[in-house]
């Protein structure tokens, strides 16, 4: 376990080391500080200022679109940068199996994530705490829940989207070898997933409902209790976990017999 550890630590280090990383999570946390402050301003009527948790959303809203391009750049250069740089084959004479090198860089991926997606909270929340309304918050309350929970649920459905996002970047990454293919089909999802729901609508088709994108967004049941098609939470979460693990399965079973000779 303490080999396996330190193979995860060498895999931050390399995330760390580069400017790249730094500059995602500085423009990050700038984003998410700057725009309680934008609404702020632009209130013309102080009075009427929206409230702390209505604030902190619309800059979830914004920010975590940022949050998951920068999580899937990271996802995407995890496999494809080793055969970049030319490092793979030094990475594979180490005594660690494929498997246990491909779920570092993977469990690597996801400590980024949420490294990234608590700069966003902390940043935010703390920036809408001082840019905010003291009254209440009327947004969240018009569908039952608190604002908090409301706030936190829709953050956490939006980090699902985001997981299932960035593991299809790692999957693309280790079966292609190219960082650009896994950007560029990620950004493909997240700017098209609602075109391609409203085309193949699952109330129209049936088979529609058990299409990735008909799911990755679960915020439609913070509002109700049915999703897409009729789905209910618990389909929509069994339908994004079949897919996850095929994305992972395809990357297991792909790097472990890749032949990097060439």
């Amino acid at each position: 376990m303490g080999k396996f550890t330190g193979l995860i630590h060498n895999e931050n280090i390399k995330i760390y080391s580069r400017a790249r990383t730094w500059v995602m999570l500085l423009i990050l946390a700038i984003m998410s500080a700057l725009m309680p402050v934008l609404f702020y301003f632009s209130a013309s009527d102080k009075s009427h200022l929206m409230g702390l948790w209505e604030t902190f959303q619309m800059t979830v809203s914004v920010a975590f679109f940022l949050n998951t391009i920068f999580t899937v750049v990271v996802a995407s250069d995890s496999v494809a940068g080793e055969f970049s740089w030319g490092t793979i084959k030094l990475l594979l004479i180490r005594p660690w199996s494929r498997s246990k090198i491909l779920l570092s860089k993977y469990i690597s991926m996801l400590l980024f994530s949420l490294l990234s997606t608590g700069v966003l909270i902390a940043f935010g929340l703390g920036s809408a705490y001082l840019f905010s309304s003291q009254a209440g918050d009327v947004m969240s309350s018009l569908t039952g829940w608190s604002p908090s929970a409301y706030s936190f649920m829709d953050l956490l459905f939006r980090y699902v989207e985001l997981f299932l996002t960035t593991t299809l970047a790692f999957m693309v990454s280790s079966v292609f070898r190219a960082s650009g293919l896994a950007i560029g089909l990620s950004l493909f999802i997240i700017f098209a997933k609602n075109l391609i729901v409203i085309i193949f609508n699952p109330d129209r088709y049936q088979w529609a409902k058990y299409l990735l994108f008909t799911h990755m967004d679960l915020r439609v049941y913070l509002s109700s209790d049915v999703g897409p098609g009729g789905a209910t939470l618990g389909f929509s979460i069994a339908v994004l976990a079949a897919y996850y693990l095929l994305f992972l399965l395809i990357a297991w079973i792909v790097f472990r017999k890749r032949d990097v000779a060439a």
